[in-house]
């Protein structure tokens, strides 16, 4: 038998990976501090996880994906209240069997409540209470109760004996990833994703909750453990791809994340354009986030400017947006030579009041009727010079 010309052999390459909800890539957490000081009411980590050996990459902007654990505390109260066997097989959807324990540890959410879960049970429990709390007409008194409470509240308040442990899984929604701004280049640091995670625990209805996800990275993974995670990307968070271009951004709590990105990003590249920064937060000695970074930041020139907002620090509370409007002339100047704006955090109240406030620097600084500053601020958003991130 001959052997075949060298021009002849195809070599076969394996496709490359990919890493998505399904599959997800399980990235090594290499470091965890907390950023608070001691005496905060908070508890913001900054973690540090390797995807080296993944091929995932990310640019400033995007986010990454964590698909959490339960607590063994949030499963054994639901086995106990709802009276199963954490031994017992349940088939899952697509025809997956696993012990009932397991399923209660990865795959279900079984903390959070919605009115169709609600729904969903009340198919078993036939409780005339929660018919009521499900009539449309009662919206407040739905709200009330979701406020706060979850599966075991529904388990205990709503009890069904003897009820299936395949019934009940069929009423819980499936354990979904949890996005977070990503807080690093990967330029400055290869192989590597940093977030900024803060910490949810409260006391509410008589019971301890958290945060399933934020707990999870807090508690249930050690330093050299690993947790599932994926990349999400977006499109228009990004960076100006001029690096001449000033940038604004405003990122109270934990909206810092893409920010210290951005920053980082812009050195490794060389980018010159001027950034301001604005950042708050409730007390400067304990919950200044990356503080010490920034200082270095601005002292070296890799930062043009900060404006901080410490809401706690003084009788009457200061807030990111009243330092953009102590500031509004800069800012309208900045706006005016094409600077891009950017807001990262909370959706329900902050950027509310952030956006209010652009509107007030167009109608101080650019002498415009409420309507034309209106118009102004929605022409920013249509030049993406005015880009949000919120949650």
């Amino acid at each position: 038998m001959t052997a075949p010309d060298d021009n002849s052999i195809i070599t076969a390459t394996a496709p490359a990976v990919v890493y998505d909800k399904k599959n997800p890539f399980p990235s090594t957490l290499k470091r965890r501090v907390l950023l608070n000081k001691e005496g905060s009411d908070k508890e913001t980590l900054h973690l540090e996880l390797c995807l080296a050996g993944s091929g995932l990459e990310y640019r400033p902007g995007d986010s990454l994906a964590i698909i959490p654990a339960n607590s063994p505390q949030a499963v054994g109260q639901v086995l106990e209240a709802g009276g199963f066997d954490a031994g017992e097989t349940v088939e899952l959807k697509g025809g997956e069997t696993k012990p009932l324990g397991e399923v209660f540890a990865t795959d279900l959410n079984i903390t959070g409540i919605t009115k169709n879960v609600l729904k969903k049970y009340n198919a078993f429990a036939q409780s005339e209470k929660l018919e009521s709390l499900l009539d449309p007409d009662n919206k407040a008194a739905l709200d009330d109760y979701l406020g706060g409470r979850e599966v075991i509240d529904m388990i205990a308040d709503f009890p069904v004996p003897g009820l299936a442990a395949s019934d009940f899984c069929g009423t819980l929604r499936k354990q979904l990833p949890r996005l977070y701004s990503i807080a690093s280049s990967l330029r400055a640091h290869p192989a590597e994703v940093h977030l900024t995670i803060a910490i949810v625990r409260y006391h509410s209805h008589g019971r301890d909750r958290e945060g399933v996800c934020s707990t999870y990275t807090a508690d249930r993974v050690d330093e050299g453990g690993t947790m599932p995670v994926f990349l999400h990307y977006d499109k228009n968070f990004k960076l100006p791809e001029d690096g001449d271009t000033p940038i604004i951004m405003v990122g109270p709590g934990t909206g810092i994340a893409p920010f210290r990105a951005f920053v980082e990003e812009r050195d490794a590249t060389g980018a010159i354009g001027k950034s301001w920064l604005f950042f708050g937060d409730q007390h400067s000695a304990t919950d200044y986030l990356y503080g010490d970074e920034w200082e270095r930041c601005l002292a070296d020139g890799r930062l043009s400017r900060i404006d901080l907002a410490f809401s706690r620090d003084q009788e009457h509370k200061v807030y990111v947006q009243h330092r953009m409007l102590e500031h509004a002339a800069e800012m309208y100047s900045w706006l005016s030579d094409g600077a891009v704006f950017y807001v990262c955090g909370d959706a329900s109240r902050m950027a509310k009041d952030v956006h209010e406030a652009l509107i007030t620097i167009g109608e101080q600084e650019g002498g415009k009727s409420r309507e034309e500053a209106e118009a102004w601020v929605k022409q920013l958003k249509a030049d993406k010079q005015y880009l949000r991130d919120v949650y």
